[in-house]
């Protein structure tokens, strides 16, 4: 069966997350996005993992589905959206942020844990809370080798998965300038292989890793990494197998082309971190630029943070645009909101974006429906010849972006205000 999954999200109980990461509103967003499998994150949290058992039952092998007053509670959240029956499957997953010395140097490396049950996961917590405090956050510090967090887990469960987090952002990953290992070799030891899967992070997409002939072996996946219910799916994964843990732990494993059909992503530009630059001076550079001014930030004289795209130009050993054999493929998409802002001149929150993404999902059933399948006649039909043309020109990478670095997000622009004055007139004519 075909499906979108998105494994690695955060909870309410993690920092800088909205209130309303819970199961239900989880549920409803992915309802509306056309998610299938969904992660629960943060189960290594007390409080939320306790939710998560009063909240979920047993599914599918190894997953799990809303408890009919869960549910209730989803349908009332979904207000104006009119949606078809799609009940979500959530995956126990967490993010644990591992902080500690290695080869003379301080690590800080963030790893996911995938479980199949909420039995394992108890084992897990257990374990866990005897090394550090993982009651305060839903993602926990621990002063813990990535290498014995991958025993401990996998000790207690062969069944778990270990997947490095976004793992080229420069201050926590395993590959990240700031604080990284060059291979998965010198972060996981003898544990490297049991290290099936990478997440390659909002700031790059596989064509950058395909770059790297060590990870030949590794499965590239991506997911959103979200702190609210609405940007889930931002990045995820597309399956052709069984809807259950064990198959697609098989699919990540054996790196299975025919039952992983494709990732859909960022454009790598647009994440926090994919050029070089320092926020505070305003300066953004390529890797030329950076190289040329040899890491130093020309306005305060201090190293400037190495961003994403020059990580990987350090660590390749092959040329831009190269291909491996067996390469699962990938697409790059905006969120739909975000287009809509951009066709309308709004702000995404605005109440004319919202109202016309709301119309668009009822009408369409989803937001993946709609940037992955519909005809620009149909999104036509349901909003505008400049929403449609937008949705086209993203499917076929037409777009500029400013690209993000030192933690600011890229900015996407579709089009220029000259056209938008044209599809304003199209509008009024139709």
């Amino acid at each position: 069966m075909k499906f979108v999954a998105d494994f690695h999200i955060h909870s309410k109980y993690s920092r800088a997350t909205s209130k309303d990461m819970d199961v239900e509103h989880l549920d409803k967003w992915a309802k509306i996005k056309g998610i299938k499998v969904l992660g629960t994150g943060d189960f290594t949290h007390p409080v939320y993992f306790k939710e998560l058992k009063a909240a979920l039952e047993p599914a599918e092998p190894g997953l799990f589905k809303l408890k009919s007053a869960a549910v209730k509670r989803t349908k009332k959240l979904l207000g104006d959206f009119q949606l078809p029956e799609n009940d979500t499957r959530f995956m126990l997953t967490a993010e644990i942020s591992c902080i500690y010395s290695k080869k003379n140097r301080t690590r800080k490396v963030h790893v996911l844990i995938f479980a199949p049950s909420f039995e394992v996961v108890e084992k897990i917590n257990a374990r866990l809370g005897w090394i550090g405090n993982i009651q305060s956050d839903g993602r926990p510090i621990l002063g813990l080798d990535a290498k014995e967090l991958a025993k401990i887990v996998l000790d207690i469960s062969k069944d778990c998965m270990i997947i490095p987090a976004h793992a080229w952002t420069p201050w926590f990953s395993v590959f990240g300038s700031a604080s990284g290992f060059d291979s998965l070799e010198e972060c996981f030891d003898e544990y490297t292989k049991h290290i099936y899967a990478i997440e390659t992070g909002l700031s790059s997409d596989p064509a950058m890793n395909w770059r790297l002939s060590q990870l030949d072996k590794i499965t590239l996946i991506s997911n959103s990494d979200s702190h609210s219910p609405s940007r889930i799916g931002r990045e995820a994964n597309v399956f052709d197998t069984k809807i259950d843990y064990y198959s697609i732990m098989d699919v990540l494993k054996k790196k299975d082309e025919k039952k992983f059909l494709y990732t859909v992503e960022f454009f790598p530009e647009e994440g926090k971190y994919h050029a070089d630059g320092h926020r505070k001076c305003n300066i953004v550079f390529n890797p030329e630029e950076t190289h040329k001014n040899k890491g130093i930030c020309p306005v305060c004289k201090k190293p400037l943070t190495i961003g994403v795209l020059y990580r990987v130009m350090q660590l390749a050993d092959r040329p831009e645009g190269y291909k491996p054999e067996k390469a699962i493929p990938y697409k790059s998409l905006v969120p739909l909101d975000q287009i809509i802002a951009d066709t309308l001149d709004l702000g995404v929150a605005t109440k004319g974006v919202q109202k016309k993404y709301t119309e668009i999902i009822n009408n369409l059933g989803s937001e993946f429906n709609v940037l992955l399948n519909a005809t620009r006649g149909e999104i036509e039909s349901v909003s505008s010849v400049g929403i449609a043309e937008g949705v086209l020109r993203v499917r076929e990478g037409r777009l500029k972006i400013e690209p993000g670095y030192d933690g600011e997000f890229g900015v996407v622009k579709i089009f220029d205000e000259k056209e938008r004055k044209n599809f304003s007139k199209q509008n009024s004519l139709f």
